[in-house]
């Protein structure tokens, strides 16, 4: 949005530059989302996280620990809907908990 002196502040400018690169969007929702997970779930998740990757629009979640992957499938939709909320747009469609 432009100011009256047809000026974009710097979060508007920052915004539309990494609107402009499909490459740079990825990357930095990969980390927001990784870094998400990291503040968000309790020490036991975290120790049994194995990876977390951001593919085609879908959250990708390895757990070590059976039980816990069972009781995250079906937390899944909370997950989807807190990490859309923490990206700021309905980036991703599905969450995968292998």
């Amino acid at each position: 949005m432009l100011t009256p002196s047809n000026e974009l502040t710097l979060k508007e400018a920052m915004q539309a530059f990494v609107n402009s690169s499909k490459k740079l969007k990825k990357r930095l929702y990969q980390a927001k989302v990784e870094q998400y997970w990291q503040d968000t779930m309790s020490p036991a998740i975290i120790r049994y996280t194995k990876e977390i990757k951001v593919y085609r629009g879908k959250l990708y979640i390895s757990i070590t620990s059976a039980p816990l992957r069972e009781e995250l499938m079906y937390g899944k939709e909370k997950i989807l809907a807190l990490m859309n909320e923490h990206l700021g747009e309905n980036y991703l469609s599905a969450v995968v908990i292998r």
